[in-house]
């Protein structure tokens, strides 16, 4: 490998405040579900071995993320994470899974806790699987 290159985003893709402080973000870049629009997202994540676990809470909001909506319809994704690129599939979790997930999800961001008392909705939690560029 040859020498790291300089990451095209500010700050090395980290957050220089707001929100996204304490908890750096993944840059997930989808296709829009019915625009077909390229589209980049700033998500905070949690990490299950390799992989990257986004919750679509949206603050605990009656609906859900627009990006959520464009992984269903179209799950290989573009991530940047500490000025790392990748491909990735975008699956969502479910039954024990989906559980142990979300608890650990929040054990990390206890608001993500009172994201699920705020709605009635089921808040969908996707996980993101690293696909081999070879």
């Amino acid at each position: 490998p040859g020498p790291p290159t300089e990451h095209p985003r500010p700050n090395g893709g980290q957050a220089p405040g707001g929100p996204f402080t304490a908890r750096p973000p993944v840059i997930l870049t989808s296709k829009g579900a019915k625009s077909g629009a390229v589209h980049g997202s700033p998500i905070v994540y949690s990490r299950d071995g390799d992989k990257y676990v986004i919750v679509a809470s949206k603050g605990g909001a009656p609906t859900n993320p627009s990006w959520y909506h464009n992984l269903k319809a179209h799950p290989e994704v573009t991530v940047e994470i500490g000025g790392e690129t990748f491909k990735a599939r975008a699956r969502e979790a479910a039954g024990d899974e989906y559980e142990r997930l979300y608890q650990n999800h929040a054990a990390k961001r206890p608001a993500f806790n009172e994201y699920r008392q705020k709605t009635t909705r089921h808040i969908p939690l996707m996980v993101l699987e690293r696909i081999d560029s070879n």
